[in-house]
C-alpha cells in the first residue's frame, strides 16, 4: 500500500468537480483508493457521498492511500488534481 499526504490547493477545495474526478479516478482503478481528513475514519475514495462528508476545504490536508497496481501513478495523478501548483 502507498500512502501520501496532499495539501489540498484547489480554490473549491475536495468538493463539486475534484471530488467527482478523485471518484472517477478512484473507479478506474483496479485496487482500493482510500481518503481519510480531520481525524477521521478513512472513506473509500470511489464513494462520492463519502468524498464529500469529509468536507475539505482549501488548504487542509488529506491522506490518500492506494492499494494495488500502478499505486504511485495514481498517487501522482491524485496529488496533480488536488494540488496542481
Amino acid at each position: 500500500m502507498a500512502e501520501r499526504v496532499i495539501t489540498v490547493s484547489v480554490p473549491e477545495g475536495l468538493h463539486a468537480r475534484p471530488a467527482a474526478e478523485l471518484v472517477r479516478l478512484a473507479h478506474e482503478h483496479p485496487g482500493s483508493v482510500e481518503v481519510r481528513a480531520h481525524g477521521r475514519a478513512p472513506v473509500d475514495a470511489a464513494s462520492i457521498l463519502g468524498v464529500m462528508t469529509l468536507g475539505v476545504d482549501p488548504g487542509e490536508s488529506v491522506v490518500v492511500a492506494v492499494q494495488g497496481p500502478g499505486a504511485d501513478a495514481l498517487l501522482d495523478r491524485i496529488t496533480a488534481l488536488l494540488d496542481p501548483a
